[in-house]
């Protein structure tokens, strides 16, 4: 059992539901957010996007155990969630640096972790872009970056969630069926590496260690995988940390990260619920672009609320939850 303090076991509860599973909506998106209201209207202020987290938050909240935002656009939505949603902000900066190699982690400069604990938070996210392949020389700069969050998060008495994404150097199209052959690898080393105890991390946010597009009976082009080892990987992800885990959705269609769920279920896998972004609310962009901020309430209220209530029924019938690995301590 990991043990944690009382005061992060009291934020982890917030975080939750009943049952000890995490049921979070993801919208901390900036970047690409402003990208998908400009393709829906031609621009996007910051005002835009403001209002877009604020109608969210204000229509799905009753129906998550937490919502996920950014200090820079976020801050107006998390004043109208719901009381009983639970609140993580995200410590980084959006984007890379792509002129500098190893897509290196940079934070936000106007705050700290005692900063977004002040402005509410429950707890904080960190996202990382990480290669296992690249060189030492690049990762032992994010081994020690990471160690340095957790370090501070440790000493503000606030969980820590590290969000993992993986990439390759060589192949840089991540929805290729190149990628595809080599997740499995990046995600379980990935996995590995960040459950060490030097990171202080109390929450992974993972990517399911395959793509499920190329996943036998799930695709209608040559797969990649055959089941049984799809299945072997969702396996094997679990078997590798004693840390609690959700999986993030990786901007993937609502009906086919449902449907991955239950496939992690049937391989075994442990995971503890669900950090999910775009393919809870990606559709509701057009209309709150396109026709105005009383059309996108009018979807969140329908089908994004539908999005969110399945997807709950599918984390409470195939998840584990976290206090199972979790104690006082």
């Amino acid at each position: 059992m990991i043990k944690i303090s009382q005061a992060k076991m009291d934020a982890m509860n917030r975080l939750s539901n009943e049952k000890g599973l995490i049921e979070a909506l993801a919208i901390d998106q900036r970047g690409s957010l402003k990208k998908m209201i400009a393709d829906a209207a031609t621009t996007a202020t910051g005002e835009e996007i403001i209002d877009f987290k604020k109608v969210a938050a204000k229509e799905l909240t009753s129906y998550t155990s937490a919502i996920l935002l950014d200090p820079e656009y976020g801050l107006p939505a998390a004043k109208v969630r719901d009381n009983s949603c639970g609140l993580l902000l995200a410590y980084e900066k959006t984007g890379y640096d792509a002129s500098t190699p190893g897509r290196m982690p940079d934070l936000l400069e106007d705050w700290s972790v005692s900063r977004l604990k002040e402005a509410g938070a429950d707890a904080i996210k960190f996202l990382l872009y990480y290669d296992p392949d690249e060189p030492k020389s690049i990762n032992h700069l994010k081994h020690v970056f990471v160690e340095r969050l957790g370090s501070e998060c440790l000493g503000e008495d606030i969980p820590f969630f590290v969000e993992i994404v993986t990439y390759d150097t060589e192949i840089l199209d991540a929805g290729s069926a190149a990628f595809a052959r080599v997740k499995p690898h990046k995600v379980l080393e990935s996995m590995i590496e960040f459950s060490k105890p030097q990171y202080h991390i109390d929450v992974l946010k993972m990517e399911v260690p395959v793509n499920m597009k190329y996943v036998e009976g799930f695709t209608e082009d040559e797969a990649v995988y055959s089941r049984k080892e799809a299945l072997e990987y969702f396996k094997k992800q679990s078997e590798l940390t004693e840390l609690p885990f959700i999986f993030l959705s990786a901007g993937v269609s609502t009906e086919l990260f449902q449907e991955t769920l239950k496939f992690a279920k049937e391989a075994g896998s442990t995971f503890s619920g669900v950090l999910c972004g775009r393919a809870t609310w990606r559709e509701g962009v057009k209309p709150f672009a396109a026709k105005g901020e009383d059309a996108g309430r009018d979807w969140f209220a329908t089908q994004g609320k539908a999005n969110v209530e399945t997807l709950n029924q599918i984390v409470d019938d195939c998840g584990t939850s976290w206090r199972t690995k979790v104690e006082v301590g």
